[in-house]
């Protein structure tokens, strides 16, 4: 837990969950500009997908995402 948070894939994503909702954060290695877009925050390593009602939830992108780290 480098960043005080529980992370996955050797540190290549992370789930935190927080008072109003959770975040889904990833590294940036490796992705491309577009994959960039979908993403909130400004970090230059890890940035991150704001979860805050299951509804939000876009198991297709995620599944995505998580496939393009490995």
């Amino acid at each position: 837990m480098k960043w005080g948070v529980p992370t996955y894939g050797n540190g290549k994503y992370y789930i935190v969950a927080l008072k109003d909702h959770v975040n889904l954060g990833f590294s940036l290695k490796d992705l491309t500009p577009e994959t960039l877009a979908l993403f909130d925050g400004t970090g230059t390593t890890m940035r991150h997908i704001k979860i805050s009602r299951p509804k939000d939830i876009d198991k297709k992108q995620i599944t995505k995402l998580l496939k393009l780290i490995k």
